[in-house]
């Protein structure tokens, strides 16, 4: 920017804030284009911006906005993150009402049949997911691994992981996508709950919720909507390069 235009967004002359920008230089913070004699952001701050997001973890920035979410939406809420077996509950809070679902920290969730096993599977590498699936395919019923990729479509059109009693009978679950500012997908928010009572339509309260929840989080991290990770979007079905497995939302 201009002297001129950065005065004027500081509120102050360009006489003033010369003086400041001087002294910023100095330190990094600014520097200064030798032949437009613009300024832009200098050395110091990429230095603090990049020390900020290496410090900054996902789950302890979700974790204060779950026990809202879970009155918010009258369902239990967990954090979900990719573990050595799959998608994994990290976190939880309790749905406030008196009829729910619940989970317990460690639980290892489904890739085909859970919101949280098919957000990771449409925004992970096929090298990370598709072993898992292998391995969770000889113990339940699931469609084979192209079949599968073509059903995510669905994951990356509404943005969101959806789970209707596919697991278990009368349990339904939403899960919202957390990503970093590489646009990388590292978090799942996740609610569950009894599929009578759950509003699992895709733009309805709960899908609300999730998403401005898994926004807020993701801004955090330096994500800037519309930027995509080298993994995002559907998964290689012919990718055969395969690693270790999943079970429940």
């Amino acid at each position: 920017m201009a002297l001129k235009d950065l005065a004027a967004e500081a509120g102050m002359t360009a006489a003033k804030a010369h003086p400041y920008l001087v002294s910023f230089g100095h330190i990094g913070l600014v520097r200064q284009d030798s032949e437009s004699g613009r300024y832009a952001l200098g050395p110091l701050v990429l230095q603090l911006g990049l020390i900020s997001l290496q410090q900054a973890d996902p789950v302890r920035l979700a974790a204060p906005l779950l026990a809202d979410l879970a009155a918010r939406t009258g369902h239990t809420v967990a954090l979900v993150v990719w573990g050595g077996r799959g998608p994994t509950v990290v976190l939880r809070e309790a749905s406030p009402a008196p009829v729910h679902v619940d989970l317990r920290h460690g639980t290892v969730f489904s890739i085909a049949g859970t919101a949280s096993g098919r957000l990771f599977a449409a925004h992970l590498p096929a090298v990370l997911v598709r072993p898992v699936y292998e391995a969770e395919r000889t113990q339940v019923a699931a469609p084979l691994w192209p079949r599968f990729v073509h059903d995510l479509a669905e994951v990356h059109r509404h943005g969101l992981g959806r789970a209707d009693e596919a697991v278990l009978a009368g349990v339904s679950a939403l899960s919202a996508p957390v990503f970093d500012h590489g646009g990388a997908m590292v978090l799942a928010i996740t609610a569950i709950g009894p599929s009578a009572a759950f509003d699992s339509r895709w733009g309805g309260a709960v899908a609300v919720a999730l998403r401005e929840a898994a926004h807020s989080v993701s801004a955090q991290l330096g994500h800037r909507e519309g930027r995509r990770s080298a993994h995002d979007g559907p998964l290689d079905a012919s990718a055969v390069s395969l690693l270790p497995t999943g079970q429940a939302a």
